[in-house]
Formats: C-alpha cells, structure tokens, sequence
C-alpha cells in the first residue's frame, strides 16, 4: 500500500467523486484534502468540466497551481503549458458543433447539445447556479449532449462521429463528443510523461471516480477507487489487479474519503 511519504499524486473526478452529485458538496473530503495540501501531494481534478469551471473550484479546494484535465480529456493545464494534446488536424468547439448539427439535420439524429440551450436549461439540467452553468457552456474541445433518440439510431451516430474523426465518451450525466483518441486516460498518460516530480521519482498515483467515462483513468493509475455512483452502466475496467482496486460502499466525497483512506492508512 501506498503512504503519505511516497511520491504520490492524487487524480479525480469531480461531480460524483469528489463533489456530491446532488449538492456539489465537497465538505466531507475536507480533512483528506487538508492532509495532501500539509504533505504537498498535488490533487489533479480529471473532469468533464470545462477549464472556465475547474479554476474556481481549483481555488475554493485549495488546489490552485495543481495541473487539472477537462473536457474528458480534451484540454490538459499546469503552469506553462496548455491544451498540450492539441493537433492541427483536431476540431475545436465550434467546428465540433458544427460538425454535429450537419450530422443531424442530414440523419435527422435526435439530441440536444449545450450550444443549443440557454443557460438557465443547462441550470435546469444540471442543478448548478446561473452563473456555473455559463462557465459549464465555455467549452474548447467538446460537446456535452442528451440524447433522445433510439438505440438503432444511435449506433449511426456512433458510426457518424467515427467518420469525421470524434468520438463519444459516457459521463454521468451526458455523452460527450470529442476528437478521436481524446480521453481521461489518454491525457493522463501525457500528463505523467511530461509533468516531473520534484523528486525526480516517478509518480504514484491514487485515482477516484464514479462514471464509464473515469474507467481509462482508473485504468492507467497505480491504485484506483470506483466510487459509488448513479450511473446504469457500471465502470468497467481493463485492468486484473484487483488487490489494487477498490469500490466505495459510499457516494461522492464520502466514497472518496473511504478510497484514500483505503490506500493511504498507513501514511
């Protein structure tokens, strides 16, 4: 096991995770996060939140400097560098939504997308205040979307989205649509070879979440906690070490707080 003494990063999930899925609530992670912050061991939020929302909560948590991935993996941040994954050949935002209302008035696709609301409908979805479901629509590199339409159709979509280069990832609320190959795992992976340890040791990373969309990232971390989640499609991973995984018998921040403690008891 893993203890406070080891070259440790810590990377999780947001809404469900690390915040309550309901509340947004991260008060019963406090004491955990209190003794990172004392020991220096950096939190990397890994979210399908957009940078616009991350920085905020970055500064509230008490993780402000830390890297942070957002948009399922479409953006990569910490100091100096930016969007690091970017191609020249990937979609931003706007070609992405472009790309798919032309997919959907020539399949007639039944969905609903962030561009296509206002702010108080993403409010309204999402149960966030106004003003964060603005910084939820500032998107760079994906679109969040309900869709509403048969399964039939949706394996076209699927097929649609493969043709013009993007994919389409499950979180715990929305599908979202991104560049091929984007994904929590695959920006991870970049993370880990680029982003040093002080020590010059290489990372030991404990990750959190509760969604199919967090299981590349369960899947590339040391040790990795399926928080209990509301999800129908369970978290599936790929990984057989099982000794190094474990599942919370709690939700949110209370299922987070039992995986580091889980892990971390000994430190």
């Amino acid at each position: 096991m893993p203890t406070l003494n080891d070259p440790l990063m810590i990377v999780t999930d947001l809404d469900g995770s690390l915040l309550d899925h309901h509340t947004y609530s991260w008060q019963p992670a406090q004491p955990w996060l209190d003794r990172l912050n004392e020991q220096q061991i950096p939190v990397v939020i890994c979210s399908s939140k957009t940078a616009a929302e991350i920085l905020p909560l970055q500064r509230q948590l008490g993780l402000t400097g830390a890297p942070y991935i957002a948009e399922n993996g479409a953006i990569i941040h910490w100091e100096g560098f930016k969007d690091a994954l970017a191609q020249p050949t990937q979609k931003g935002y706007t070609e992405i939504c472009q790309t798919l209302h032309a997919l959907r008035d020539r399949y007639h696709f039944k969905f609903t997308g962030f561009a296509d609301v206002t702010e108080q409908e993403v409010a309204d979805w999402t149960g966030l205040t106004l003003h964060n479901a603005s910084l939820a629509r500032m998107r760079e590199g994906s679109e969040s979307l309900i869709w509403r339409d048969t399964e039939q159709q949706f394996t076209a979509f699927k097929q649609a989205l493969a043709a013009e280069q993007l994919g389409l990832l499950q979180g715990g609320r929305f599908w979202s649509v991104t560049n091929q190959g984007a994904g929590k795992g695959a920006a991870l992976d970049f993370l880990l070879s680029h982003y040093p340890n002080p020590s010059g040791q290489h990372w030991l990373t404990v990750g959190l979440g509760d969604g199919p969309n967090d299981a590349p990232m369960l899947d590339k971390v040391d040790f990795a906690v399926i928080i209990k989640g509301y999800s129908k499609t369970p978290v599936t991973l790929q990984r057989e070490d099982n000794e190094h995984v474990f599942h919370s018998a709690y939700f949110g921040p209370e299922g987070w707080s039992e995986g580091l403690t889980h892990f971390l008891n000994q430190g």
